[in-house]
């Protein structure tokens, strides 16, 4: 247990994060992926919003309006998270009473009584059933519904490197893809508020803890938003496999800010969004399949974004450092 990093204090809603960073062949496919249909995602959470009428004189209904969601926190690794960023309450946490004990779980009763959050141990057929996946790892846990990340604050960083999501349905690749974008210092990610998976149980357990750390905000429609990062002056990049050039010859200046634009499997950039991005790029493929499943495509693309950046500083360190 040598080394385990100390929970901050709470410190309220995230909001535009601070970090910085920073060959040719067969083209991917549209989107760089490969070939489920886009869907419209089932039981994505919502949270309650404005009211509504139903006519002159009717009754008044609540309308739902999704939020981010990530009130169930499924999986070790994303409880512990959770639990170490300390941003947002947590009710409780639920553990089977049959795991064999590791440093982990270790780690998340420690934290829990540092943060007195009420732990509950029960049997794993009842965990079970409280949980919404299958992968659940033992452990479960409750809180606050994710805050949104604003996203004018987004786009005011000068060093933004942001990652816009165009129409991605299927949980398990938002999660993939929120964890790349983590561990690639993305600064923050814009999720479409409709036709569009939010943080569900399966999301918050293959990010293992992203969700806890990458600024979110959700925009009213993408097309719009790239109008938007457009007019900022971000550079914006559509990662579609017809592009006439490859990810790793993208021609601007992407030291500066940036944005990715990914579309959904199989169906890539919807129309209005290949139309606005300011230019496209594809990864090349150089074995015998032409696509590549869109978190993939994205862990590709957020890297070699790295990698350049990461070029451009040594280099431009090297020369001032002989001047």
């Amino acid at each position: 247990m040598s080394g385990r990093r100390q929970p901050k204090r709470r410190q309220g809603g995230s909001g535009a994060s601070g970090r910085t960073n920073s060959g040719k062949g067969r083209r991917a496919t549209s989107g760089a992926v490969g070939g489920s249909p886009r869907a419209r995602q089932a039981g994505a959470p919502a949270n309650a919003g404005s009211s509504g009428s139903s006519g002159a004189g009717g009754p008044r209904r609540k309308r739902s309006r999704k939020g981010l969601g990530g009130d169930q926190v499924e999986g070790r690794q994303a409880v512990r998270e959770l639990l170490l960023a300390d941003k947002r309450r947590v009710k409780e946490v639920l553990l089977v009473d049959d795991v064999a004990e590791s440093e982990i779980l270790v780690d998340i009763r420690d934290l829990a009584n540092e943060l007195s959050v009420p732990l509950r141990v029960m049997t794993r057929r009842r965990l079970s059933a409280e949980a919404a996946t299958e992968s659940h790892q033992g452990v479960v846990a409750r809180a606050e519904p994710l805050a949104e990340a604003d996203f004018d604050r987004l786009l005011d960083d000068p060093a933004a490197f942001l990652l816009v999501l165009d129409g991605i349905t299927d949980p398990g690749n938002l999660g993939a893809m929120l964890r790349t974008a983590e561990c690639a210092g993305v600064t923050g990610v814009v999720l479409g508020r409709h036709r569009s998976a939010h943080v569900s149980p399966t999301v918050t357990k293959t990010a293992a803890g992203a969700v806890e750390h990458v600024p979110m905000a959700m925009a009213p429609g993408i097309p719009a938003a790239i109008l938007e990062l457009n007019k900022r002056e971000i550079l914006t990049v559509g990662l579609d496999g017809g592009a006439s050039h490859s990810i790793f010859d993208l021609p601007g200046p992407i030291d500066g800010p940036i944005a990715l634009v990914l579309g959904a499997e199989g169906a890539g950039l919807s129309r209005l969004v290949r139309e606005r991005v300011a230019t496209t790029a594809s990864i090349p493929m150089a074995g015998r399949l032409n696509s590549l499943n869109v978190a993939m495509a994205t862990a590709v693309a957020c890297f070699e974004i790295v990698r350049s950046r990461t070029d451009r500083s040594m280099r431009q360190s090297d020369g001032r450092t002989r001047s």
